[in-house]
């Protein structure tokens, strides 16, 4: 597989190769939407560009994972200078696991929520044959590109959540060429972070509880095996491990193929804005506020899946300030 990783040391942006137990940079590029640019431009693979850019100048690896180098690791994926041409989404209700945790947030009298109802119209509809439309999934919208964060940087719960727990999921980033044809550039490890508290009150604030940071990395996977992907989420407080979590995704996991997901994120043609970046997360197994896991301040999220390299790690940093209320005076 080709795993990519972004780095930087000091106002210099590269990207490199991963070759364990090294890093090998890339001669002329500075980010992978670069690369992707070419590529899509020229008609080149991907995989093929990477190799003709190798250089041979190679890295530790370990020293940059470690925060040792004068190197650090970026976002495996980003649109440098124009965060705001990068959509951040997803797709919920995918896997048996978080449905079921989310129908638990929100069961009262009904014998069937919401949740499970739109996770079973995946379960019937969410696999269409070639050429079909299928199923449209639950979709969320999370930011743009300001909200990625890197392995290693801490996920913030802002002064006004409730709450903020982790959702290890596998996100997909895609290039809309000049054309306004989206292109896939690979997939990365990812925690889609949310406020379940919050959404737990009423299911309609689920849109609000979305609007957090979240994280991707450390490497992108541009020919990732994407049928069954097992992982392991743990969560560590005071140097000890708290929680952890045996997880899987990848379409054999889910209720919608990938395709699925796919049509119904650029169908809208707002999405299909040449030039624009999107991370679109596909959703996640379980989470450990379902096993009543409440994070706080200092813990440490690992995220790994099997195929996507090094695992990604975040603390989590809780807004200790009070609220502030936010004004929007007229211009008179």
């Amino acid at each position: 597989m080709t795993r990519l990783v972004q780095i930087r040391a000091g106002q210099v942006r590269r990207v490199a190769l991963v070759e364990e137990p090294g890093l090998r940079l890339l001669r002329s590029h500075a980010s992978v939407l670069d690369l992707a640019r070419e590529a899509a431009a020229s008609g080149t693979p991907l995989t093929a560009l990477v190799a003709r850019e190798a250089s041979g100048q190679i890295l530790d690896y370990e020293a940059v994972y470690q925060g040792r180098s004068e190197w650090r690791l970026l976002p495996p994926v980003d649109h440098p200078g124009e965060p705001s041409r990068c959509l951040v989404s997803g797709t919920g209700l995918t896997h048996i696991g978080s449905a079921q945790n989310r129908a638990s947030m929100h069961s009262g009298a009904e014998s069937l929520t919401d949740s499970m109802r739109m996770f079973q119209s995946g379960v019937e509809g969410g696999r269409p044959p070639a050429g079909a439309i299928g199923a449209a999934p639950e979709w969320f919208f999370k930011g743009t590109g300001s909200i990625l964060r890197a392995h290693d940087e801490p996920l913030e719960v802002p002064a006004f959540a409730d709450d903020g727990g982790e959702e290890a999921e596998v996100a997909g980033a895609y290039l809309i060429g000049d054309d306004g044809t989206p292109r896939r550039i690979g997939m990365a490890a990812g925690n889609e972070f949310s406020d379940h508290q919050f959404e737990r009150k009423n299911y309609l604030n689920l849109a609000g509880s979305k609007i957090r940071t979240c994280s991707l990395g450390p490497e992108l996977v541009v020919d990732p095996d994407f049928d069954s992907v097992p992982g392991a989420v743990t969560i560590e407080r005071a140097g000890a491990t708290l929680w952890t979590g045996r997880i899987a995704t990848g379409e054999a996991e889910m209720c919608h193929s990938l395709r699925n997901i796919e049509h119904h994120h650029f169908k809208f043609e707002s999405h299909r804005r040449p030039g624009d970046l999107h991370i679109h997360f596909y959703g996640a197994h379980s989470l450990s506020f379902g096993a009543g896991i409440i994070l706080a301040d200092g813990d440490s999220v690992t995220i790994q899946f099997r195929g996507f390299g090094r695992p990604l790690r975040n603390p989590i940093r809780i807004a200790r300030a009070p609220a502030r209320l936010v004004t929007a005076p007229p211009l008179l």
